[in-house]
């Protein structure tokens, strides 16, 4: 059975709502879902694509201390609090995704707090 490492931002919500931002497992990093909090001062910003730019260095940060690459991610859910936003995010999934291609899905969904308005959910494997 290969090693299990547990990854963490230091996000508050880890520890109250009893998670891991990420779980390393032999050759996959399973990543939650992220927010486009800047974690280092707890602030959301209010437009949409300075939330998915937030999200995109949270997850490389985090595939980078997990021993992992952005181009390594094989799976992405992308949850959008309204349709409206969509046009606004695809020059910022293009940016970061678009030469990775992973497998993706895009959910119009509720989230936890008004102020979040994206939040992504990566799968990465390095086999």
């Amino acid at each position: 059975m290969s090693d299990r490492t547990l990854i963490s931002t230091g996000s508050p919500f880890e520890r109250t709502l009893g998670y891991s931002r990420a779980v390393v497992q032999g050759d996959w990093c399973f990543m939650a879902g992220v927010t486009g909090y800047d974690y280092s001062t707890m602030t959301m910003p209010a437009d949409v694509t300075e939330q998915a730019r937030n999200c995109f260095k949270t997850v490389k940060g985090v595939l980078d201390q997990a021993g992992f690459e952005m181009g390594q991610i094989v799976r992405v859910v992308h949850y959008v609090a309204d349709q409206s936003l969509v046009d606004a995010l695809v020059p910022v999934l293009g940016e970061h995704l678009a030469d990775i291609r992973p497998a993706a899905t895009m959910v119009i969904a509720q989230l936890m707090k008004p102020e979040m308005l994206y939040e992504i959910e990566v799968t990465a494997f390095k086999g």
